[in-house]
């Protein structure tokens, strides 16, 4: 492939020449520079012209791969190897359904739709509290209360905390023991009690 891209171009050129010049002579392209160093070479010798594959050579074909690539190192590019690395597709083995919502997801992995519900309900809380506190600095304890809590809720418990209400009801998902305080105090005793025995 490489020797009919040389004789390609070398015949390319030859046309060029042809064309441009019918007659012989100094080309066009690089005249002042080749002129000195041409009219040393007619004083020395001259039946000899001036041709263009004296300055360019072998230099097409420099950039070119010297071996072939065989078919086993193509399909390795493509594919790779299956011991190592694998590139086509495989099936995965590790989806579960979520018991909750019946959607599939990977194993080690939150269900992305439950995620998304969570996502835009406490989206929708964000917004609340920023719509009814504003951004000042917040330091008070702030409740969030859905549609008809408010009366369940004792007034010793509701004491000096800001409230942001809901104008909707709380989603099943959403139990009130997630807004609940995780730290506890330390108790002083270190003992432990059964409770709920009776």
């Amino acid at each position: 492939m490489s020797r009919n891209l040389f004789l390609s171009i070398k015949n390319l050129i030859r046309n060029l020449e042809n064309l441009f010049l019918p007659y012989g002579g100094q080309q066009p392209a690089l005249a002042y520079l080749v002129q000195q160093h041409s009219s040393s070479i007619n004083s020395s010798n001259p039946s000899q012209s001036f041709n263009l594959k004296d300055i360019i050579g072998d230099g097409v074909l420099w950039a070119v791969p010297k071996h072939r690539r065989s078919v086993e190192k193509r399909l390795n590019r493509k594919f790779g190897v299956p011991e190592y690395n694998w590139k086509p597709l495989k099936e995965k083995r590790n989806l579960r359904s979520c018991q909750k919502c019946g959607h599939d997801h990977e194993l080690g992995v939150l269900c992305p739709f439950c995620y998304d519900k969570v996502r835009k309900e406490t989206q929708l809380m964000q917004d609340k509290i920023q719509e009814q506190l504003g951004l000042e600095a917040i330091e008070q304890e702030v409740v969030v209360l859905y549609e008809g809590e408010k009366g369940e809720q004792s007034a010793d418990y509701l004491k000096g905390k800001r409230i942001v209400e809901m104008q909707k009801p709380r989603p099943m998902w959403f139990t009130k023991n997630l807004l609940q305080k995780s730290t506890q105090q330390s108790s002083e005793t270190k003992e432990v009690k059964p409770s709920d025995l009776g």
